[in-house]
């Protein structure tokens, strides 16, 4: 499964835009893939480990904006269409326990 995080974060002061970077550096840190701007996905091996894991992410959230969390089987996500433009080749994002590079 995967968990989905959606963010609108206010960047207009610079205590706003410290939130943004700390929560986004946050996301990378703990694993999380950008799907595209202010989109994050992070494979889970079980609901467990996703419940762990969301909370973790409600814990550093900015105060201020929107954050929202989605999870989603594998298989409702590999259904995920893209409509207008191309899925970058160049990041490792398998539900595999092994990967070769």
């Amino acid at each position: 499964m995967r968990i989905l995080v959606f963010f609108d974060l206010p960047v207009e002061t610079s205590q706003e835009r410290a939130a943004y970077r700390s929560f986004r550096k946050f996301l990378i840190k703990s694993g999380f893939v950008m799907l595209q701007e202010s989109v994050y996905s992070k494979i889970v091996l079980n609901n467990t480990v996703g419940e762990a894991i969301k909370e973790n992410v409600r814990k550093h959230c900015a105060k201020n904006g929107l954050v929202q969390m989605l999870t989603v089987t594998e298989r409702q996500f590999e259904r995920m269409e893209c409509v207008v433009g191309c899925v970058s080749g160049n990041v490792v994002d398998s539900d595999e326990k092994f990967v070769v590079l």
